[in-house]
């Protein structure tokens, strides 16, 4: 039997449901399939058969009455009907069902991507180190809960790709084209006949070598000897001065002025605020013009033969400045500061460990640890051994600049009481100025890029750009506001974070305990050395000291990661509802723009921009 006899024929299957009830058919029947002649036009009434025409014997079923063929026909079509519709509903059934499965598998893909965070790592995923940590405490995550989990996945599933090109690197030709020059000198030294200058500088080691290095100019601009600096007790900083090599200071600065070590005996009884000798940070406006100094400072210098300035932060401004004066200001900076003996050694010890080597010097080394920065060759290391790449990161959330910032990092009313009771402590000044002015609202000052970012951005960041898991990671800084329970989503992020205190052993540290400038030197050099460094706040002085040096002695080899945080925080904003992969690509977006080497701005620091014909010569234009 044909195929196109059965399709021709749409009879045939109700025909044969009752067969076994009827009589076996005559061979002539076989002929009404082959003929293609639908049985309901014979036997409809317009194509009955006529007496004697042997149209009976055209009946199939031989006998039966012309009604139980229209009621055969009948059943027919309406079983027909019923097929059509079951099978509709077997579509639609068949559809749902489909997409239920489908469903199914896509949530099953995403708990198994969650529980496999570590990779081939042998540490736990980072949802279960979460949930164990601190025996029930929770960890602090901000809002960014989502965000962490989908940077746990990628960092997982990334560990096998290469990383993005320009992640260890920064645009070498135009970088290495800027060389150093702040070395080189066009005058003759200075005599300092017009009096002494003392200074006792405030703040931390970074902004201690700020001020030390703004006297020396200024001490040059009004002809004055100046008296070895020294360095003010605070309520955070509690150390003196015994973090750089004096003679070293003295002897390499001796060519431009005239340094002393003491002031003369018929000085050292005067009552300097008596007299009005003594210069305080609200006498000087901040980052004041040469010609103030000129005007103001040089009769209290000729009248009493000595000034005190008392502070010193950021009181003198980076232009309009003479030449040869900024330069002076860059080669007190990068050449007559190196670090007393007790730090630059336990500073090498800390890079070797970085490193995990103890016979690689990095290109920077010998200028922050000196005659310790000599490769030491052990008999039983293979000289084919190679360091290891770190990546420094200088997360800036103390709970003094926590608090300073007057913005909020997701801990409720808890964090805002805490924040509050330290500022009446140690920011009265700016407590007194909320409750007289109307200040930006933390939603505002974050958008504005004011906030620092907190470690769960700082981590998300980094994933973003592509370091992988295993990146050894030095992270600077002190006490971090929120203990481990902050740290915790960078630490399941990336096992390999150490700090000095994890890297040194307690005799190690032990002779700077209780000397944060000193300890936040070895800071400076642990940062300053890296293969790549990373800050979270750009107006912090360790990250701008950090950035310059690298700049100054890096030669196009020495990566920095300078977050715009304006941008991040419009993409942070966001953290609720963007997908990983557009998250990458802003945040990569926003950190490339920042690599562009370019000439220092106006106005801003040569100790963050030396790239200026004051600090550095650019080979490109000599040439």
């Amino acid at each position: 039997m044909s195929s196109t006899a059965v399709q021709d024929n749409p009879e045939s299957e109700s025909e044969r449901g009752p067969i076994s009830d009827q009589a076996e058919p005559k061979p002539c029947s076989s002929f009404h399939f082959r003929s293609g002649t639908p049985r309901s036009r014979q036997s409809s009434p317009g194509h009955s058969p006529r007496p004697g025409t042997g149209g009976e014997t055209t009946s199939f079923w031989g006998g039966q009455r012309r009604s139980g063929k229209r009621k055969v026909e009948r059943v027919w079509y309406s079983r027909k009907r019923v097929k059509g519709f079951v099978g509709v509903i077997g579509l639609v059934v068949l559809y749902f069902v489909m997409n239920w499965v489908m469903l199914l598998r896509l949530q099953d893909h995403r708990i198994r991507s969650k529980s496999w965070v570590s990779g081939n790592s042998s540490s736990s995923p980072v949802a279960i180190q979460w949930k164990r940590y601190g025996k029930g405490k929770k960890p602090q995550k901000g809002n960014y809960e989502r965000m962490l989990r989908l940077a746990a996945h990628a960092l997982a599933e990334g560990h096998s790709k290469p990383e993005p090109k320009d992640l260890w690197q920064e645009p070498f030709i135009p970088a290495s084209s800027w060389k150093p020059c702040a070395d080189q000198r066009s005058w003759e030294p200075n005599e300092g006949k017009n009096g002494y200058i003392m200074v006792t500088a405030n703040g931390g080691m970074n902004q201690q070598r700020v001020a030390v290095c703004n006297v020396v100019v200024v001490a040059r601009l009004l002809n004055a000897t100046l008296v070895v600096p020294k360095f003010l007790y605070s309520s955070i900083w509690r150390d003196v001065r015994d973090i750089y090599q004096e003679d070293h200071f003295i002897n390499y600065l001796s060519p431009d002025i005239r340094i002393v070590k003491e002031l003369p005996k018929e000085l050292q009884s005067l009552d300097l605020e008596a007299i009005g000798s003594l210069v305080t940070d609200a006498d000087i406006p901040k980052e004041a013009k040469p010609s103030f100094y000129l005007k103001n400072i040089t009769p209290i210098l000729l009248k009493n033969g000595v000034v005190h300035f008392l502070g010193f932060g950021n009181r003198l401004a980076f232009d309009p400045i003479p030449f040869q004066l900024q330069r002076l200001r860059c080669r007190c900076n990068f050449h007559s500061l190196q670090f007393v003996p007790k730090i630059q050694q336990t500073g090498a010890l800390l890079l070797q460990r970085l490193r995990h080597s103890e016979s690689h010097a990095g290109p920077l080394d010998h200028y922050l640890v000196g005659p310790y920065a000599a490769p030491i060759k052990k008999e039983n290391e293979s000289p084919a051994k190679k360091a290891s790449k770190y990546l420094a990161l200088h997360l800036r959330f103390e709970i003094d600049m926590v608090a300073h910032s007057l913005c909020e990092y997701g801990g409720g009313e808890a964090e805002q009481k805490e924040l509050e009771a330290f500022r009446e402590i140690h920011f009265p000044a700016l407590v007194h100025l909320q409750k007289t002015t109307k200040l930006p609202t933390p939603a505002v000052l974050r958008s504005e890029g004011l906030c620092p970012l907190s470690p769960e951005e700082a981590v998300l960041m980094l994933a973003a750009l592509g370091f992988k898991r295993k990146t050894h990671i030095f992270v600077a800084g002190s006490q971090i506001y929120g203990g481990r329970a902050r740290m915790i989503a960078l630490t399941s992020l990336y096992p390999k974070l150490v700090t000095k205190e994890n890297l040194l052993t307690p005799s190690e540290l032990e002779p700077f305990k209780n000397f944060k400038s000193q300890l936040a030197a070895l800071d400076f050099i642990g940062c300053t050395a890296a293969n790549a460094f990373a800050m979270t706040d750009s107006g912090s002085q360790l990250s701008s000291l950090v950035s310059g040096f690298r700049i100054y002695y890096g030669g196009g080899l020495t990566p920095t990661i300078r977050p715009n945080k304006r941008r991040l925080a419009s993409i942070f904003s966001k953290n609720s509802s963007i997908e990983w992969r557009v998250f990458e690509q802003r945040v990569r977006k926003a950190v490339r723009q920042t690599k562009h080497v370019q000439p220092r701005p106006r106005a801003r620091s040569v100790y963050r921009y030396p790239r200026c014909d004051e600090c550095m010569c650019n080979m490109t234009l000599v040439t």
